[in-house]
């Protein structure tokens, strides 16, 4: 491919197509600062604060997104999670980022170089060997902690499996940082029972809480600690990302208790035996969620691990998930209706992977609005491979449509990268300019100040007020 020459790709009025978004954006949109309330960050890196050095490191390691894009434009393996240089990594990205043209991977990459190392160049492969010596010498003398405030973070909300000690966490809440570095409850591997390395994790799980697990009594108590341990370092959030069919059934105690001792025995549990387990277990989570006045987030729709020889080869996330197609209504109606028939339905944010549901995420979350709080049931920011610009027009359409765009809790990374947080800024000139096309064809009212008092809510205030972290 011929050499990209534009320069300022992005400048000041990147995706603001009037002068009222230009407006919005720059006068009520850009200087508020970030809630991130759902990513994967390490809590150890931010703990440990070194300078991070090298931007593949903080870049592409662990990016499955780059790592799709470089598989399409034919790099190899060995140059994308293989034993290559660091050095190769970047010039391997670099090479594919002129083919990018159109997929959100080539905003993301100008508008991160532009935030965090003032660079207008275009990644390619005849600027590569001086932006990867120009990043690398400011990455010399940046820590985690400095990226994000830098970014003005103020939460940052880790994923945390609940056998985690936090000791990280603690580390941090004991330092000096800008950014509130917080836990989130990501309750997937106990839901595994059918896993064979289930009872490996129950003693995991066991160890973490102090004792063993050899009840359905011992394993809720163990639930029970770890839930009450997260929310005394501030966790405010839970998290469930399986990515498979979902089912609600009808359970009795008994049966609850039979399966369990099964398992406990190393018997394979049936598939009706599972879906029981799994329907106790929501049940009895979304409860203690409701009692500690957690939010409660379930990511629904991915296919995941498609490629057995890519998953054998590189691990777990290597970058060959996408989107299912799992019927949803149903799981989702009869979870937050028995919730709620006990009013303990705790605030919920739902996340759809495939967007031919977005209508139906949207109005099943109107089902169980209540005034617990505005907004209380929220239909979240378009997620994973629907968080570019398309993705993110059709979810603000679709819940302006079915439910209150002015009371959404807006945009989060969903990131594993230090340099992920321009997505923030990315989202928040989308939103304006739809805000200002609105205006333009007569459908909003022309009053700027009130239209940017909503910008201002839903990128940051909506989401200060509804989590409430301390």
């Amino acid at each position: 491919m011929s050499t990209i020459n534009s320069k300022n790709f992005i400048n000041d009025n990147f995706l603001l197509n009037s002068e009222v978004a230009e407006t919005l954006y720059h006068q009520y949109a850009k200087d508020l600062p970030i809630i991130d309330y759902h990513n994967h960050l390490s809590a150890k890196q931010i703990a440990e604060n070194k300078p991070v050095r090298n931007i593949t490191e903080v870049w592409l390691k662990g990016d499955h997104y780059k790592w799709r894009g470089m598989r399409a434009n034919g790099i190899e393996e060995f140059n994308i999670t293989g034993e290559a240089s660091l050095k190769d990594k970047f010039l391997s990205w670099a090479e594919t980022v002129p083919y990018t043209v159109r997929n959100p991977l080539f905003h993301w990459t100008q508008l991160e170089l532009k935030r965090y190392f003032d660079i207008d160049d275009i990644l390619q492969p005849s600027t590569a060997e001086s932006i990867y010596e120009k990043a690398n010498s400011i990455l010399e003398n940046k820590t985690p902690a400095q990226l994000l405030e830098d970014m003005k973070v103020e939460v940052v909300c880790t994923t945390d499996d609940p056998s985690d000690d936090l000791l990280f966490h603690k580390e941090i809440s004991k330092g000096d940082f800008y950014t509130k570095v917080l836990p989130t409850f990501r309750a997937d591997n106990l839901f595994f029972i059918g896993k064979p390395d289930f009872l490996d994790y129950l003693k995991k799980l066991g160890n973490t809480a102090g004792f063993k697990i050899d009840s359905l009594e011992t394993f809720l108590k163990a639930i029970d600690e770890r839930i009450v341990y997260f929310n005394g370092l501030g966790c405010r959030l839970s998290d469930f990302g399986v990515g498979e069919a979902l089912e609600m059934v009808d359970f009795t105690d008994e049966e609850i208790h039979t399966l369990f001792e099964k398992k406990l025995n190393n018997e394979i549990l049936s598939t009706v035996e599972i879906n029981i387990y799994r329907s106790f277990l929501f049940l009895y989570l979304g409860k203690k969620y409701h009692e500690f006045n957690w939010v409660q987030q379930y990511h629904l729709g991915p296919i995941r691990n498609n490629n057995s020889r890519l998953v054998s080869q590189v691990g777990l996330d290597a970058g060959c998930d996408s989107i299912g197609d799992f019927p949803m209504a149903e799981f989702m109606s009869k979870l937050f209706n028995t919730l709620e028939s006990t009013g303990q339905l705790a605030k919920t944010i739902t996340y759809n992977l495939n967007p031919s549901q977005n209508e139906v995420f949207a109005t099943m979350m109107g089902n169980f609005q209540s005034a617990d709080a505005p907004g209380k049931m929220q239909w979240g920011s378009g997620w994973w491979f629907l968080d570019q610009k398309d993705g993110m027009e059709k979810q603000l359409n679709t819940l302006s449509n079915m439910g209150l765009l002015s009371r959404f809790v807006g945009m989060l990374t969903d990131s594993r990268s230090f340099l992920s947080f321009p997505r923030h800024e990315y989202f928040r000139r989308i939103l304006c300019n739809l805000m200002a096309e609105d205006i333009k064809s007569g459908l909003v009212p022309n009053d700027i100040e009130f239209i940017g008092k909503l910008i201002q809510d839903i990128c940051y205030y909506n989401a200060v007020k509804y989590f409430n972290f301390k």
